[in-house]
């Protein structure tokens, strides 16, 4: 009996996203019978053991970013660059033990620079191409596309035409071996009754994400319609209901699909994952950059200029205003949507 190819998907620690936006691929590894084993820690992989309990799961430490209380971002990211070198350095060594321990075919990384190995066919995936940053931005192109020809492919999620990234995935000079493969989302987009006026998705690395879930917390308290906060903790088990507002840790992905489709407004940070999904279910949206993080900045300007979503600084964040000027704009719209050929791309890994 021929045995089933052996695939290692490793997402960044760098908040849930990309571990979220990696669920539809390993259904979809699965449907096409390979063996998948999931490399992750911490909340990426409290998150995915909840979606796949009956995977093989191994510890793969990420690179562990932290924000800063101020919007100081360029700074202390800049700061951590020797903690990131030396991250990717031990995680590309660390893959060398799991290929040769867990019998790896092939390797998907979600942005992890040094998931990548000369002894398997690896995947880079990413929607940062062109990374937003406010000094030596094209130096840092280069050490981005050093490390993302290091892999067989570039699996972009964005669609080729028309794309929710611009700048970000569709950059004038692009690394080799890029394939589109449209946006990424677990959700699926389906008719139900509206319970909710909100939902509060709180996400990203700390202390962000715990400002932005105190300052939802405190102005949704203050609302008198139906609303949800889910605080993107999928470690914890807490719910509680406050008046008009319920708080939940954590909801898997069949239950929050329902949540934000039973939800007029979503309120979230703008990060890629998050606007994957909403383009999926066609939403309407208030968003919240995280101050100093260009990439949410530019994804959340580009969307606010054309009058999709409307956005509010986190330092100067009122509901009520916020809920009264999305009124003007027009929400993530229905799109004609190819399918995506995944034999074509999982072929790499039957060679």
């Amino acid at each position: 009996m021929k045995r089933k190819k052996r695939i290692l998907i490793a997402p960044l620690d760098w908040g849930i996203g990309h571990a979220t936006r990696c669920i539809p691929i390993i259904q979809k590894l699965l449907e096409y019978n390979f063996h998948v084993i999931i490399g992750a820690d911490k909340r990426p992989m409290d998150l995915l053991k909840k979606e796949f309990s009956q995977l093989e799961f191994v510890t793969f430490p990420g690179y562990n970013i932290t924000y800063p209380d101020s919007n100081n971002m360029t700074i202390a990211i800049a700061l951590q660059i020797p903690k990131i070198l030396s991250r990717i350095k031990k995680e590309n060594t660390k893959l060398k033990d799991i290929i040769e321990k867990y019998r790896i075919d092939g390797v998907i990384s979600d942005n992890r620079f040094g998931v990548w190995s000369n002894d398997v066919p690896c995947v880079f995936i990413t929607h940062q191409l062109e990374i937003q940053t406010k000094i030596l931005k094209s130096n840092i192109q280069k050490i981005n596309y050093s490390y993302i020809n290091k892999y067989n492919a570039c699996w972009v999620p964005d669609y080729s035409t028309d794309s929710l990234a611009k700048n970000l995935s569709h950059p004038k000079k692009l690394p080799k071996n890029v394939h589109y493969i449209d946006p990424l989302s677990r959700f699926e987009k389906k008719e139900v009754s509206k319970k909710y006026k909100l939902i509060g998705i709180v996400s990203g690395p700390e202390p962000q994400r715990s400002h932005l879930e105190n300052i939802l917390k405190k102005a949704m308290l203050k609302y008198n319609e139906p609303s949800l906060l889910v605080l993107g903790k999928p470690e914890l088990r807490t719910k509680e209901t406050i008046n008009n507002l319920t708080i939940l840790s954590h909801l898997n992905s069949k239950s929050l699909n329902t949540a934000l489709l039973e939800s007029e407004i979503v309120i979230s940070r703008p990060g890629y994952s998050t606007i994957m999904d909403l383009d999926k279910l066609e939403k309407k949206a208030i968003f919240i950059p995280t101050e100093g993080q260009t990439e949410q900045e530019y994804l959340a300007d580009r969307l606010f200029k054309k009058k999709i979503c409307y956005i509010q600084k986190q330092s100067e964040f009122n509901l009520q205003l916020a809920i009264k000027n999305s009124k003007k704009y027009t929400g993530f719209v229905s799109r004609k949507k190819k399918n995506t050929d995944w034999e074509q791309l999982f072929s790499l890994f039957l060679i």
